[in-house]
């Protein structure tokens, strides 16, 4: 167990983000066949500009899980005051599925971080029954701590991040 944890906390995002946990499901989060999110793992904006793939591995269809995906850098990591920026979330995702059987109550927003290396989390929580969470009013200054308090979320189940920075435009060549 502390092995699999060890990433996120030298990634801040334990601590930061969320309290140290139990990882007691699998998810899996892909942009592609190609792409499959693991911690500290760098991707360029432009190759996870769509919505990703992902699979909560565990439970049954019968338990029910929330994902949300946040920025915990915004604007910029050296001074984050839009801390953190929520990126996507679903709710109602049944066991043993991926995220679009459940209820995507935030859109999937691409990341674009204009400073800096920034750290995109994403973090599965295990619901008590099917409910009905309602979209926070702003994107910014989400607090995934609180937001899983005030919906009675159980501590996360599974959690990984991935990290990116600007993407630079290719540079011409003088002739």
């Amino acid at each position: 167990m502390a092995r699999t944890l060890e990433p996120l906390v030298v990634g801040r995002v334990i601590g930061e983000v969320i309290d140290s946990f139990d990882p007691v499901v699998k998810m899996t989060v892909a942009y592609g066949p190609n792409r499959v999110v693991s911690n500290g793992r760098e991707f360029f904006p432009s190759t996870v500009a769509l919505r990703p793939k992902a699979v909560v591995q565990g439970g049954d269809l019968r338990s029910f899980f929330t994902l949300v995906m946040v920025d915990p850098d915004v604007p910029g990591p050296s001074d984050p005051y839009h801390r953190e920026h929520l990126h996507w979330m679903v709710t109602n995702i049944p066991g043993t599925t991926d995220a679009s059987f459940g209820n995507e109550v935030v859109g999937y927003e691409s990341p674009t971080p204009k400073i800096g290396i920034h750290r995109f989390v994403f973090v599965l929580f295990k619901q008590e029954r099917r409910q009905t969470l309602v979209a926070p009013a702003t994107r910014d200054q989400f607090s995934t701590r609180r937001f899983a308090a005030e919906n009675n979320l159980t501590l996360p189940v599974a959690a990984v991040f991935f990290n990116a920075q600007r993407e630079t435009a290719p540079r011409r060549r003088p002739y």
